[in-house]
């Protein structure tokens, strides 16, 4: 299958070489002139045989519905648009609605795996039309990790869906990583406890609390013991509190994401082990950029 995808940072230029390895090919276009195949995204479009499947990895927001609204120009009826990046459920409705007038089809796509996506396959969350989502299941098929498709893909529901989907996914996600980090510090904190990393290392096996994030965790303590050497500063993207709010107009009781929300807000006005240990984990999976403990360290990226 061929396939346009816009945007090759840190998970776009992964996971264009996942699928070409998969035998499909991919025409790439970003702005830096190191990485793209294509000029512009009419260049993209032009290089791209009809009907075309053209991705979209950008940052969500603005930048996500400038690009969508252009390809809208470009594009001809029958083609498609598949939105992977981080954008918000709600604009999955407006981007599609724009798109059909012109008889283009959409998809959203929640998308997670990380910095690790390209050797470890991505979970994917898809929202659009059944039709349009068989359409393009070579790629989603070549981007999901090895093994039952069921395990890594889902076919979440109408659009908007794959967002809302990979929405709920980090707000869990954060739960998850406060829950690891509270733990470190509480075993830093603790005087009988003369070895950390070997505690949080023995877990990675037969315990209960085993996971990818441990092993993540266990990785961030083998180059730094005491994660000493960056700063307890925790961005968030967004999706954080999107599930809040979510929870909220839901009456769903929410505890667990809220109280990890506010601690990341708290991690800018103090600095703590566990908040620490929630940047590490940040920077491991995700590549996202951490703060360096000392008094010249400068603020870090604030996507992801």
């Amino acid at each position: 299958m061929q396939l346009g995808l816009v945007g090759l940072g840190r998970m776009g230029f992964n996971m264009r070489e996942r699928v070409r390895a998969a035998g499909h090919e991919v025409v790439g276009y970003d702005r830096n002139p190191d990485l793209r195949d294509a000029d512009s995204l009419a260049d993209l479009v032009s290089k791209l045989s009809a009907p075309r499947a053209v991705w979209v990895m950008v940052p969500a927001g603005e930048p996500t519905r400038q690009t969508i609204a252009e390809l809208g120009d470009l594009l001809d009826e029958g083609d498609i648009v598949i939105d992977g990046g981080n954008s918000r459920f709600s604009d999955d409705t407006q981007n599609s609605a724009a798109l059909a007038e012109k008889k283009i089809a959409y998809l959203d796509c929640g998308v997670s795996g990380g910095v690790w996506g390209k050797d470890n396959g991505y979970g994917l969350m898809v929202g659009g039309d059944a039709k349009d989502v068989e359409r393009v299941m070579p790629v989603f098929d070549a981007l999901r990790p090895d093994g039952p498709r069921e395990e890594g893909f889902a076919h979440a529901g109408p659009v908007g869906a794959g967002h809302y989907a990979k929405m709920i996914h980090n707000g869990i996600e954060y739960g998850l990583m406060q829950a690891y980090a509270e733990g470190f510090e509480l075993l830093e904190a603790a005087k009988i406890i003369e070895n950390v990393p070997a505690v949080v290392k023995a877990w990675q096996r037969g315990t209960v609390v085993r996971s990818w994030l441990l092993d993540l965790l266990v990785r961030a303590l083998d180059s730094d013991p005491e994660l000493d050497d960056l700063r307890g500063y925790v961005d968030d993207s967004g999706e954080g509190r999107w599930t809040v709010e979510e929870a909220i107009n839901l009456a769903v009781p929410a505890p667990v994401i809220a109280a990890a929300l506010f601690a990341r807000f708290r991690s800018r006005q103090d600095d703590s082990p566990a908040m620490r240990a929630v940047a590490s984990l940040r920077n491991q999976f995700g590549g996202h950029a951490v703060h360096s403990a000392g008094p010249s360290s400068g603020a870090g990226s604030t996507q992801g």
